[in-house]
């Protein structure tokens, strides 16, 4: 829904949110994850319940809602609040503010004084989330501290000990330094948020005197917003790529009418610096495995003239898809979803001409299509607008473009064999397929939260969530790494499930999904001969499958059926269930895949 999606009107929202949230749960044919949302706050939290929620309906996850009672965060964690352990949070927010610290130094105190304040404040927060950790075991998102609306000292409250500005922002480094030692768990940055919305207008002291609101009223949907774009990528809501336009979007001018020379790019001129420092901006995300892909009205060779300027940031080898000719935007953009094999749901599409974004949200509505057109704010609303939310970055992220490359060259050469068989075996593949490691824990995670049509039950887990099933006993859990003479695609594939309680030879797959990069490539014949030598090693000797279809994963309805599954039922909305019997005489089904290390 457009009216969500930054940037909005606050107010708006805030009038609307009724008729909103009636039209976003009315809308048909939208599936969207149920999540489990404990929000424990320090202060009033029920607006900025309400507008988490229109967010997060938009982003795809329909939330259930705890909401502790005032400023009872910290004792609903820790004295076992019935309520909230019957609740059973998927995650829990706490939503705490700089109106939440009762001691601040003052002027007579020492420095030694003013550091064992600092401890003793943030003791409490620590064995909080300690605790979460032990008992509910889901990700916490924690807001840090926003500064003071006034400062006591003037511009030495930054640097003073005994500065509010100073205590607050020593309090905060002990927060990021818990999040950098703890996967599981997320900052809320409202000391970023009120510093980009001014800080006396996010803490009016009157909202807090009037209502105990921590911030303004009219702050709320920006903070609401922030909040929701972390738990969408939590559950693997964000998006994997850029669709940039060239004119007037990655150089000022028109590279077909004033020629590669005399487009404004580079440090000549104020405009060349701002598109200059626009690329700057999208290159650090190519650093980060976001992907980079042209889909511009130009002929090639002007379009590859502007990007081979030498003072182009961006250079061609920088896009693993450029379409520079006079298609319709909207065709050539499910074209580059197809040779990329991703959902047009993981595209931004940037462009500095409404008529064309308008096309564009009218005939593919699931690609995100920003309000772009004066290169003066391009970064500031794709930035605050949370595409690529980073809460976690494994290794198969920063090499995410150099894998889409490889799979480029793959399809060159799978062009050149008329035997499938011979190429996959011109390939020489090699995989490695293991029990859930640490190492891999965050990647595994990141799978089961992103992976969509090849994902038999659609299950989302987090971090936490995985590393119990890899603790569990009575679980078997594999993932699958998969590499060829074409380079490494790193995690490609997870299966994992549990021993029935009743029958310890029967075996439930909780979750079988796979990487869309290594379609057909005999990866998942290779994990079903791993999972029946794990499933023999437990005395186990049936397995019970299960297909969930959502409007996605289609293309593995028959999925068991190949494996040599029989089906044993289907309801009216064709979810299935499968068994398999494993023979004393089991074949190996992969004939193409070197595995090793497997043991």
């Amino acid at each position: 829904m457009k009216e969500l999606e930054y940037p909005f009107q606050a107010e708006y929202i805030l009038k609307k949110r009724k008729s909103i949230k009636k039209s976003l749960l009315g809308q048909e044919g939208q599936r969207r994850i149920s999540k489990r949302i404990a929000v424990l706050g320090g202060s009033t939290t029920h607006d900025l319940k309400e507008m988490l929620e229109l967010f997060l309906l938009n982003a795809g996850i329909e939330p259930v809602f705890y909401e502790s009672e005032y400023n009872q965060y910290w004792q609903d964690v820790m004295f076992d609040n019935p309520e909230l352990t019957a609740f059973g949070p998927d995650i829990i927010f706490i939503h705490t503010s700089s109106r939440n610290i009762k001691d601040f130094p003052v002027i007579r105190d020492s420095e030694e004084e003013i550091a064992e304040l600092v401890e003793k404040v943030y003791a409490p927060f620590e064995q909080m989330w300690n605790k979460i950790a032990d008992v509910y075991q889901c990700p916490v998102i924690q807001n840090n501290f926003e500064p003071p609306y006034y400062r006591l000292l003037g511009n030495a409250d930054f640097a003073e000990p005994h500065g509010r500005l100073n205590f607050i922002n020593r309090l905060n480094e002990k927060f990021a330094a818990y999040a950098r030692a703890h996967k599981n768990f997320f900052i809320n940055d409202i000391n970023y948020m009120a510093s980009c919305y001014g800080v006396q207008k996010w803490a009016d002291p009157f909202y807090w005197h009037m209502y105990k609101y921590a911030c303004s009223v009219q702050a709320i949907p920006e903070l609401a917003y922030n909040l929701a774009n972390i738990i969408k990528s939590v559950y693997g809501k964000n998006q994997k790529a850029f669709v940039l336009d060239l004119d007037n979007t990655l150089w000022g001018g028109v590279v077909g009418d004033d020629g590669a020379d005399n487009i404004e790019i580079g440090q000549e001129t104020s405009m060349g610096q701002l598109y200059s420092e626009f690329q700057e901006y999208l290159k650090a995300h190519k650093e980060l495995g976001i992907l980079l892909t042209i889909d511009s009205k130009n002929d090639e060779e002007n379009a590859l003239a502007g990007l081979n300027r030498p003072d182009s940031v961006l250079k061609p080898e920088d896009f693993l898809v450029i379409k520079a000719n006079w298609a319709n935007k909207d065709q050539n953009i499910m074209e580059i979803a197809q040779e990329l094999n991703i959902g047009t749901d993981s595209l931004v599409f940037v462009d500095d001409n409404p008529a064309e974004r308008h096309i564009v949200e009218s005939q593919i509505p699931d690609v995100k299509v920003p309000e772009v057109e004066d290169v003066v704010k391009f970064i500031t609303t794709i930035d605050r607008a949370g595409y690529f939310e980073v809460t976690s970055l494994s290794a198969d992220d920063l090499q995410r473009n150099e894998m889409y490359k490889a799979n480029v060259e793959r399809r060159k050469q799978e062009a050149g064999y008329t035997n499938y068989a011979d190429y996959l075996l011109s390939l020489d593949m090699d995989a490695q397929i293991k029990p859930f490691e640490p190492v891999y824990m965050a990647r595994i995670a990141q799978l089961t939260n992103k992976s969509n049509q090849f994902n038999l039950t659609t299950k989302r887990c987090s971090q936490t969530e995985i590393e119990g099933f890899a603790n569990d006993p009575s679980y078997i859990t594999l993932y699958g790494k998969l590499k060829d003479k074409f380079g490494d695609n790193g995690v490609v594939s997870v299966v994992f499930g549990h021993k029935d309680a009743e029958d310890g030879a029967l075996f439930h797959i909780d979750l079988w999904l796979m990487s869309c990069r290594v379609l057909k490539r005999d990866m998942e014949s290779a994990m079903m001969d791993e999972l029946v030598s794990r499933c023999r090693e437990k005395g186990i000797c049936r397995l019970m499958g299960y297909y969930y279809p959502t409007a996605k994963n289609g293309m593995v309805k028959d999925f068991y059926d190949l494996q040599g599954f029989t089906k044993i039922s289907e309801d009216a909305e064709g979810n299935t269930e499968w068994e398999f019997v494993i023979p004393e005489q089991y074949e190996k089904k992969n004939k193409v895949i070197r595995v090793n290390d497997s043991n």
